[in-house]
């Protein structure tokens, strides 16, 4: 996950005795928050199956979780500057636990939603005051290191999601993806409160832009509303353009709010600025593409080829290796080449893998999909510290913690919106009694030219030349 980057402050506190215990703690907070976004992927049909979900239900099973942590985070992030750090982060992580227990337990369908979106709320609190925890507890090449954990964290977590996912599925069941976290946010939650550093309060409180938030996750759940309707009613019934009009009308009513708002969530003028809004660009892109993978990939191998959830979860285990893989690589490579050959090259590779994928045929060996797979996830890997780097090349340093925060938000809306719309598209083969393969064509055949679309507009839109990498975290 892209990082919200703060620059460096001049006065510098000592440094905290027990840092790196508290460190170790909010790695593996963030480690939970990333797994979600993928953990219920290789579940997704057995919970269909047991709780008697459809293709649409299960869709928002996924996209909830995302919805809600990407739609509300710059509230959470503004919220944890005007409350303390600590506060939000202790209230996020207590309620991202209760909401585990609740989705582990839960007998309905609907049960289970609401489970997801109140994890959803507890990451978007927790998310941006663990961040700005790490940076401002740890100073100069300590901070480096502190963030570069955080940031191997977020680059294999939602890869590694899903090999956990198949790998707990297969064992205890479903319910255990998020009981997982009850006992693992206890122990944070039992530890923590003794080791962060106390909040200090507020010069002056600004007014919070609860109704920018509240507009904003609107406007992208009527979006993702009526993608995924479409699967099922078609593109032109009045379901689909009814929710598809009010999602334009939403986000145009957010963009004047933004104007006209003393504190604004969002600055609209900084998307304006073509290194932001290219950031923005890949990153959505980028997400969204990944995640439709591992969204496809896992049903395609469960439903269509008839693996066992714990085969699945382990094939998954070079594509999340493929991930870092190509994560660290765009580190190595973007201070020397810069951002532009980098993400057109990554697109373009990415494009390759879903044609490949699109080549599929009914005795497909599940070596190739899983070739296929890896070789998208290491081209999109590359991808996420390009779009930080590029949204941060051209900002000043005191409003870098906004820009990144946007491309951090793009980041867990491009998932939902990547999956509602792969759900539709692939409609045919997800939920069917008998499975075709008609659909899983269909959807990587969408993703191939997405990514080609993606490529020639990163030929376009990114900066030539190389750029000043900030010294946050970036990735996945």
């Amino acid at each position: 996950m892209s990082a919200i980057h703060h620059p460096e402050t001049s006065s510098e506190a000592p440094p905290l005795p027990r840092r790196w215990l508290m460190l170790a703690l909010l790695c593996t907070a963030q480690a939970m928050l990333i797994i979600d976004i993928t953990v219920v992927n290789i579940a997704l049909p057995t919970i269909g199956a047991e709780l008697g979900l459809d293709r649409e239900a299960l869709t928002w099973i996924v996209t909830g979780y995302t919805l809600v942590f990407g739609g509300l985070m710059l509230l959470g992030g503004r919220l944890a500057d005007l409350f303390g750090r600590r506060r939000l982060l202790l209230t996020g992580l207590a309620l991202f636990t209760a909401a585990s227990l609740a989705a582990g337990l839960a007998q309905t369908g609907p049960v289970l939603l609401g489970g997801r979106l109140a994890q959803g709320l507890g990451a978007a609190l927790m998310a941006p005051a663990i961040l700005s925890t790490v940076t401002t507890a740890f100073h100069g090449a300590e901070r480096h290191r502190a963030l570069g954990l955080l940031s191997a964290i977020a680059g294999g977590g939602a890869a590694l999601g899903v090999l956990i996912g198949g790998v707990l599925t297969a064992g205890p069941g479903w319910q255990w993806i998020f009981y997982i976290n009850v006992p693992i946010g206890a122990v944070i939650l039992a530890l923590l409160p003794g080791i962060l550093p106390v909040d200090t309060p507020a010069s002056q409180r600004e007014r919070v832009d609860v109704p920018g938030a509240l507009l904003v996750t609107a406007a992208t759940a009527a979006l993702i509303f009526g993608l995924v309707r479409a699967g099922d009613d078609g593109w032109t019934s009045a379901v689909t353009l009814t929710s598809l009009a009010a999602a334009v009308v939403l986000y145009a009513v957010f963009a004047l709010v933004e104007r006209r708002t003393a504190a604004p969530l969002m600055r609209v003028a900084l998307l304006a600025r073509r290194t932001v809004v290219t950031g923005a660009f890949l990153m959505l892109m980028a997400t969204a593409l990944l995640i439709s993978f591992f969204f496809l990939g896992s049903l395609y191998l469960q439903d269509f080829a008839e693996y066992s959830a714990l085969r699945t979860g382990l094939l998954f285990l070079p594509v999340a290796v493929a991930t870092t893989i190509g994560a660290q690589l765009a580190a190595h490579l973007i201070g020397k080449t810069g951002p532009r050959p980098i993400a057109v090259a990554g697109m373009v590779l990415a494009a390759a893998a879903s044609g490949w994928l699109a080549m599929l045929e009914d005795h497909s060996r599940s070596a190739s999909v899983v070739a296929g797979l890896a070789l998208g996830a290491f081209a999109l890997g590359t991808l996420f510290i390009t779009a930080n780097a590029t949204a941060l090349s051209r900002v000043d340093p005191h409003e870098a913690g906004v820009a990144s925060g946007m491309v951090t938000t793009f980041h867990e809306l491009g998932g939902s919106v990547g999956v509602a719309v792969m759900s539709t598209v692939a409609a045919a083969s997800i939920g069917a009694s008998i499975p075709t393969l008609s659909g899983f064509t269909d959807a990587f055949l969408v993703c191939a030219v997405a990514s080609g679309v993606a490529a020639l507009v990163a030929l376009v839109l990114v900066p030539a030349g190389k750029v000043e990498t900030s010294g946050g975290p970036h990735g996945h």
